[in-house]
């Protein structure tokens, strides 16, 4: 048997531990991405009788992607405004 136990710290209101054998790892991930999960002490995964912590894994997974600067198109974003611009000037 396999199954995720989430730790939720909600600080001096105390914790709250979430464990469904229904749940798969990405929906774990989905409600961390969807902010369902916050303020995680640990995900641990229990499989048969052996424990793994398993939290930085699936926060990294659960990460948005970095976007670097040079990446983003900055002349694009200055016609659109521009363009917005106009568009407004017109009504």
């Amino acid at each position: 048997m396999q199954y995720f136990v989430v730790m939720i710290d909600y600080g001096r209101r105390g914790r709250e531990e979430v464990v469904d054998p229904e749940i798969t790892r990405r929906e774990v991930v989905s409600r961390v991405v969807s902010g369902e999960y916050s303020n995680i002490s640990f995900i641990h995964e229990i499989v048969d009788s052996s424990v793994e912590d398993v939290t930085e894994a699936i926060l990294i997974e659960a990460a948005l992607p970095q976007v670097p600067p040079e990446d983003i198109d900055l002349q694009a974003i200055g016609l659109d405004h521009a363009r917005d611009l106009r568009k407004h000037e017109r009504t």
